[in-house]
């Protein structure tokens, strides 16, 4: 599966101008209010029809304005989730799946109910209503619901933005198996950067209505250009990794990735299991000698790639371990101090404790 999107459109104020393409997998646009997220998934689902565009998913064309081609969205097979699962307060939670099952049938293929409900885990609400569920419990079943709709592309629309850390926690591994196990293409919008390095295969990131980066997660997330749009604070890796084995006494994992060895908290996966394990870039620390008698347990080696100063006193550091992209935030008189220029071999050390738990989730290799 494949998605091209290419849209031009002005309002009062704001112009709109942007061009993507994404393979399979999760398509994250991620923004500050009032980039555009929004407006790019609702043309894409015909909710609005742009001055000029081109939408078209796996070779299949939904907009063409060149060509005066434009599908209404009923005929567009989109899934839309929005913020609030915006189901039908009268109607239990097996009438609202049915619902989407008779738009399934409608399209001609027809979706597979009892994997659905078991993949978001729903069945035990079958039975009851809306108002009795909880904001999670909401959004899965809302899923679902587009899920069974049959639709050829899903959208969703910060899904997770009106949910508490708690219940965000609860609901990402059930969007990590909808990534997982379903080959349907996602557009996700989000402004929260958790979400997007843990299930987005390709981000996109918007300002003012134009696209700044475009690309894998993992190369866009440690892209020094990204820091001003991310945030210090939340810039950093994403990097796929092997279990490898736990250490029950220890407490801790190990894993393998390209650079070597990574030693983390304990995550419950089986050996040889693929997970993602982000990494933030105000949490490494660069050292130019391999340091010794020191109680951090990753010491990885790297190269410099690039430096990238800003306003302020701090210097994004973009680094290649082994294959994977990194990026270390510190201090310009740290990096002057160490030499530190493009090509230049160094050490990263990262502490063990510094990688939450949820920064670590599940991630299937078929995608990357």
């Amino acid at each position: 599966m494949s998605l091209e999107v290419r849209l031009s459109h002005t309002f009062p104020g704001f112009t709109l101008e942007v061009e993507f393409a994404a393979p399979d997998g999760v398509t994250a646009l991620f923004g500050r209010s009032g980039s555009g997220k929004t407006t790019v998934i609702n043309a894409v689902a015909g909710l609005l029809r742009p001055a000029e565009g081109r939408v078209a998913v796996d070779g299949t064309v939904l907009l063409d304005t060149a060509r005066g081609m434009v599908h209404p969205p009923h005929r567009r097979h989109i899934g839309y989730v929005f913020q609030e699962g915006r189901l039908f307060p009268h109607l239990s939670v097996r009438q609202n799946l049915a619902f989407g099952q008779w738009f399934g049938r409608r399209n001609g293929v027809p979706v597979d109910t009892d994997r659905v409900v078991e993949m978001l885990g729903i069945g035990h609400l079958l039975s009851r209503r809306p108002g009795l569920l909880s904001g999670g419990e909401k959004q899965r079943v809302a899923i679902g619901r587009a899920l069974l709709s049959s639709p050829r592309l899903l959208l969703m629309d910060e899904p997770l933005a009106s949910l508490d850390e708690a219940r965000k926690t609860d609901i990402l591994p059930y969007l990590e198996r909808l990534r997982d196990e379903t080959r349907i293409p996602i557009l996700y919008v989000s402004h929260a950067m958790g979400e997007v390095a843990r299930l987005a295969t390709t981000i996109v990131t918007l300002h003012d209505g134009r696209v700044g980066l475009c690309g894998p997660a993992g190369h866009v997330l440690a892209d020094p250009r990204a820091v001003p749009e991310i945030g210090v604070r939340e810039a950093g890796a994403a990097i796929e990794a092997r279990v490898v084995s736990h250490d029950a006494a220890g407490g801790v994992t190990e894993l393998a990735i390209s650079a070597g060895r990574l030693v983390l908290p304990h995550i419950d996966a089986p050996p040889g299991s693929t997970v993602r394990v982000r990494i933030h870039a105000h949490e490494v620390i660069l050292a130019t000698e391999k340091p010794s008698a020191i109680s951090a347990l990753n010491i990885l080696p790297a190269t410099v790639t690039s430096l990238s100063g800003g306003d302020g006193p701090g210097v994004a550091v973009g680094l290649l371990a082994g294959g994977d992209p990194m990026l270390a935030h510190i201090t310009q008189r740290s990096a002057t101090a160490l030499g530190l220029a493009p090509g230049m071999a160094c050490f990263a050390i990262i502490k063990s404790v510094a990688v939450a738990r949820r920064d670590i989730g599940s991630f299937e290799t078929r995608h990357a």
